[in-house]
């Protein structure tokens, strides 16, 4: 099978020139941005039915001070992320329209990044990866065709850095609350002879986190080499990482927050996550002629690492057979993978119509065991490292696209997007809790979507489409559930309105996903702090997006947006307290009805620019039972921030100064927590209950040299 489908990629590649051969070459370089070719087939343009954001470097580079992705995406529309720690540094979270980030598929330069098996995508293994950021795009809804997995909620797809044509780098440290501090040390040869490029980042983040002994350390590298001629672009980019952090996602019960709202339940020295993750990816991209151009990737990555824990006498049961009565334990438990892409496409342009199609093929393989390395007391045939579980896992992901755009006149536009994705995924052995798993599962997807855009002015155009989308269990899914979980299938449907003038830019959309199955977050945690998911029959989000940048005059603006939403599971039946429940319509867990961004900037000139943001999420339930016990409530935060720039006249062409003060406000609030009411209802489930909480008001500095 996979040499079968390494021969398409092949094919569709090789058989474009030779429809093509007799037209004319032409240089692409002077018509369009020559690294944004790259994300082409995931990405849409401005005018598309597709209901999306763009940000640039230069928005990024305003808040990147050391926070991962998802915090620096707070303030779009819909988003709210969280983070264990507190501070924004170390594992955090992203949501989009409710959904989690196992339902936000991530693309970088069109290479899959969501772990295959749990779908997640895992921040913390790319530290700093915002200073290696060009653009990136957050579609939301179902979005066009992506590669790898499904999207359910948004998309959110990368575009590294761009070839520099002068040579430069830069210095960048920061410094702030918590012990936090970065350092990052960038470079670039600018292009050499006309063709060659060589750039890179090596960056060191730590901070000891808001919650107590919560300390992220992570290292990172980024590196390119880049080849670029008339029809011609050859990137070749390594990137990863290294981070230890220490344990923080079992989070407080109401007591432990009323009585210090820091503190870590977590005593052992080295309960610590401990991760290696490498990519390495290949991107060749041709133009043909005026009308043709391809473009394959190439990826491969390599993850391995492993969480340490400690055991006490009571919780360590779970380890009868290798330990004796009594006895205190710790283990490590490890995760061992290879992950392989190939992307090729095709582009046709002619006369107002563009269709690009391709492939896209992955494979992964990853083995789950864990090892003791102490006992106190071993039970006899027991040795240090031994493996106590070991299950070994493939899924192998393929899929074929067509989309295209087509002009029908000078002011309609229409939108056709076709994708096929088959999955297989197996795995065999024992799990964390050494129960067997035997999973050999294919699913089978056809995803269409259509869209209008109809140009009223040209200031005001109107937008409406429908999408579909099919997702299969992730590797949790299965384990929880056992048979009875099945994948679950989105329709789609926008209504949108854009609005650009010279002062004001306007962007308002209706959505309705209607949902099939929907796997629904249920408040509950698996045994590393993972939620855990159910399929319920009927669902769906409806909800109003509005989004305005508007330039009050040449020094004040103002970018404000909203978001209202209903989110619903239609009659609820869940089993509880042992028997089937019927709970009529109730709100779907963790899907807060508001969440808005207001930011007034002050930029007199082009030096100094500060922004006053804040955000507002309205109240969320953590159960599907719109249990009282498992409401969070709402909360605003309020966060400044600024930049200055000097420049210099030896040495450095010029220093940036950047900060921010967040929560300026000084709010104790929670974002995120877990329950087990919807399994059970007596007093018990509410006290095993915990809240994860964000720091106070804190700050961090920085500057940069530029030369």
């Amino acid at each position: 099978m996979k040499n079968y489908i390494l021969c398409l990629a092949f094919l569709a590649l090789s058989y474009t020139p030779l429809i093509a051969q007799d037209t004319q070459i032409q240089d692409s370089t002077a018509t369009q941005n020559l690294d944004e070719v790259l994300v082409k087939a995931v990405r849409v343009k401005p005018n598309a039915p597709i209901t999306h954001s763009n940000v640039t470097r230069k928005d990024i580079a305003k808040r990147n001070l050391g926070q991962d992705i998802p915090v620096l995406l707070n303030y779009l529309p819909s988003v709210v992320s969280s983070s264990d720690a507190g501070a924004g540094i170390g594992y955090t979270y992203l949501r989009v329209r409710g959904s989690d980030a196992t339902r936000v598929n991530v693309t970088i330069n069109g290479i899959p990044y969501n772990d295959a098996e749990s779908q997640g995508t895992f921040w913390v293994n790319l530290g700093d990866f915002a200073s290696s950021v060009e653009s990136l795009q957050l579609q939301r809804g179902v979005g066009t065709s992506t590669n790898g997995s499904g999207a359910f909620g948004a998309s959110l797809n990368i575009l590294t850095d761009a070839i520099s044509q002068k040579a430069g780098g830069e210095i960048s440290n920061a410094f702030g609350s918590y012990g936090t501090r970065k350092h990052t040390v960038k470079f670039s040869t600018g292009l050499l002879d006309d063709h060659f490029e060589f750039a890179g980042r090596l960056s060191k983040i730590y901070s000891d986190g808001y919650v107590d002994r919560a300390f992220t350390d992570l290292k990172s590298y980024f590196l390119q080499g880049n080849y670029i001629d008339d029809n011609t672009i050859v990137k070749a980019i390594t990137f990863g990482g290294k981070e230890k952090t220490y344990q923080s996602w079992y989070g407080l019960d109401k007591t432990q927050l009323e009585e210090d709202r820091t503190q870590n339940p977590y005593t052992y020295d080295n309960e610590t996550d401990n991760y290696w993750q490498d990519h390495y990816q290949l991107h060749w991209n041709e133009t043909l002629n005026s009308n043709w151009a391809t473009n394959i990737g190439l990826n491969y990555t390599r993850g391995k690492g492993y969480f340490e824990q400690f055991k006490d006498e009571r919780s360590a049961a779970d380890y009868n057979n290798l330990i004796n009565d009594d006895s205190d334990v710790i283990v490590r438990r490890w995760l061992d993978n290879h992950f392989y892409v190939v992307n090729a496409n095709a582009t046709y342009q002619k006369n107002g119509l563009e269709i690009i199609s391709g492939i896209s093929y992955s494979d992964y393989t990853n083995d789950h065991y864990g090892e003791v390395i102490w006992g106190s007391d071993l039970a006899a045939g027991t040795s240090i490292r031994d493996r106590y579980y070991l299950s070994i896992s493939d899924k192998t992901d393929f899929s074929v696209f067509s989309k295209s755009t087509f002009k029908v006149n000078d002011k309609l536009q229409v939108f056709l997007d076709l994708q096929n994705r088959f999955v297989n995924y197996t795995t065999t052995g024992l799990t964390s809790e050494r129960v067997p798993i035997d999973i050999d599962a294919n699913f089978s997807f056809f995803n269409p979507k259509l869209g209008l855009t109809y140009d009223l002015n040209p200031n005001n155009s109107l937008y409406a489409s429908y999408a579909r989308a099919n997702k299969e269990p992730n590797r949790n899914d299965f384990e929880s559930n056992a048979t009875d979980v099945t994948h679950e299938e989105l329709n789609d449907f926008e209504l949108g309105w854009r609005h650009q003038s010279e002062r004001l830019q306007l962007n308002a959309n209706l959505y309705y996903m209607r949902y099939n199955n929907q796997l629904v977050l249920t408040g509950a945690l698996d045994n590393v702090g993972e939620y855990l998911r159910e399929n319920v029959d009927k669902s769906y989000r409806l909800g109003l997006e509005v989004d305005a940048n508007i330039a009050l005059n040449d020094e004040f603006s103002l970018n404000s947006n909203f978001a209202l939403s209903k989110n619903t599971v239609q009659d609820l039946l869940i089993d509880r307290d042992g028997a089937l429940q019927n709970f009529g319509d109730t709100n779907i867990a963790f899907s807060p009805n508001v969440i808005s961004t207001n930011a007034i900037e002050y930029a007199p000139d082009a030096k100094f620019r500060t922004a006053l943001i804040g955000k507002y999420v309205g109240e969320q339930y953590m159960s599907n039972t719109d249990n009282e016990a498992s409401k969070l409530d709402s909360y605003f935060v309020a966060d400044l921030n600024f930049s200055y720039t000097i420049d210099v006249k030896s040495v450095f062409n010029s220093i940036v100064f950047t900060g921010m003060v967040n929560n300026l406000l000084d709010l104790e609030y929670e974002d995120r927590g877990y329950t087990y009411l919807d399994t059970w209802s007596g007093p018990t489930a509410s006290e095993i209950q915990g809240y994860y909480p964000q720091a106070t008001r804190n700050f961090i500095l920085g500057m940069t040299m530029i030369f």
